[in-house]
C-alpha cells in the first residue's frame, strides 16, 4: 500500500482540528472535499470515529498524537487505512497499529490529492 492507493478510497475520516484555517487538518478537508471525496470531521466536529455515518475507507490523523491514539484505541468502527500526516506520529501509534495488524502509512494527504486524486 501507498500513497497512491489511498487517494483512490472515497471516504475520510479526518481526525483533528477541521475548524481552525490554520490547521492542517482544515486544509485537507477542504481539499479533500474539493476533489470529490467525502469527507468527515472527527475531534471538532464530530467527537468520535466512531459518530462517522458510513463505512470509512481511510483515518487521517491530523492531531496530536496522544489524541490520535486514544481516538483509534476508542474506535470500533471497520476501515481500510491510517494516514498519519507529519507530526501526528508517535512511537505508541505506531507500536499500536503493529500490534492490531492495522496497514497504515505515514504521508500526507495534501501531496497525496495533488499527485493521486481519483477525479483525474
Amino acid at each position: 500500500m501507498d500513497l497512491k492507493d489511498i487517494m483512490q478510497e472515497k471516504v475520510f475520516a479526518v481526525v483533528g482540528d477541521t475548524l481552525n484555517e490554520e490547521k492542517y487538518a482544515y486544509k485537507i478537508k477542504n481539499e479533500l472535499t474539493e476533489h470529490g471525496y467525502k469527507v468527515y470531521s472527527v475531534g471538532k466536529e464530530l467527537p468520535s470515529i466512531n459518530d462517522v455515518p458510513d463505512a470509512i475507507d481511510v483515518i487521517d490523523l491530523c492531531i496530536h498524537p496522544s489524541k490520535g491514539l486514544k481516538l483509534l484505541k476508542e474506535c470500533n468502527k471497520d476501515y481500510k487505512y491510517i494516514l498519519i500526516q507529519p507530526g501526528a506520529e508517535s512511537q505508541e501509534i505506531l507500536e499500536y497499529l503493529d500490534k492490531t495488524h492495522t496497514p497504515y502509512l505515514e504521508g500526507c494527504a495534501l501531496v497525496g490529492v495533488r499527485l493521486y486524486c481519483k477525479e483525474k
